[in-house]
């Protein structure tokens, strides 16, 4: 007897995002009036979307606390875009550069709305599916660990806990979650909340 293919997340999701970048949505997070010196460095990062209809994860990173940018912080893989490439490209290679992450594997959807970093970064976001349990083999000079987070829970808004504080003077606002020990927050937090606001969470539940 013949095995009937597993489902994939990909049309789905694909088809949530598709209607959700067709709305104009106001008053998406940014930290652009934080960003000193008019530096406006283009970035891209990969949200890599598990391809497991039933609970797909987001694949997550944790900075070295030695890096310049961010230290020890959770974020997605990505970094600077490089002359010559686009978004998707830069996200591909980063993801691949600092996890092992094939980039024949990703099955790209779009890129979302771009977030502007208090530090200066223009960073475009690239949601893609990836297969589950790849062979992760992250660089230490660039990771120091790497975990999985519900997606179903990302894009829940009653996951997140808004705080305040006062930085290069005015209040800012940003949005927290403990996951296994991990903290995700600041800009990897704010690219989350921007996007569930593209990909509707009753949508994402009725796709499974």
């Amino acid at each position: 007897m013949t095995r009937a293919p597993r489902p994939s997340l990909y049309e789905p999701l694909a088809r949530l995002f598709a209607e959700g970048h067709a709305r104009d949505i106001p008053d998406l997070l940014s930290d652009a009036q934080f960003a000193r010196d008019g530096r406006a460095t283009p970035a891209a990062v990969l949200i890599a979307i598990t391809d497991v209809p039933d609970d797909p994860q987001v694949i997550l990173t944790q900075r070295p606390r030695s890096m310049r940018d961010h230290p020890g912080q959770v974020a997605f893989p990505g970094g600077k875009i490089d002359p010559g490439e686009d978004a998707v490209t830069a996200a591909l290679r980063e993801a691949e550069e600092e996890l092992g992450l094939p980039r024949t594997a990703v099955r790209v959807i779009g890129t979302s709305d771009l977030y502007h970093t208090g530090t200066g970064f223009i960073v475009t976001p690239v949601v893609g599916v990836v297969p589950p349990g790849l062979d992760l083999r992250p660089d230490p000079v660039e990771v120091a660990d790497w975990f999985e987070a519900p997606l179903a829970l990302l894009l829940d808004p009653a996951s997140w806990t808004a705080h305040e504080t006062f930085w290069r003077g005015a209040n800012r606002r940003y949005l927290e979650l403990e996951w296994q020990g991990f903290r995700i927050w600041g800009v990897t937090a704010a690219i989350i909340a921007n996007l569930s606001r593209r990909i509707a969470l009753e949508g994402l539940k009725n796709a499974a």
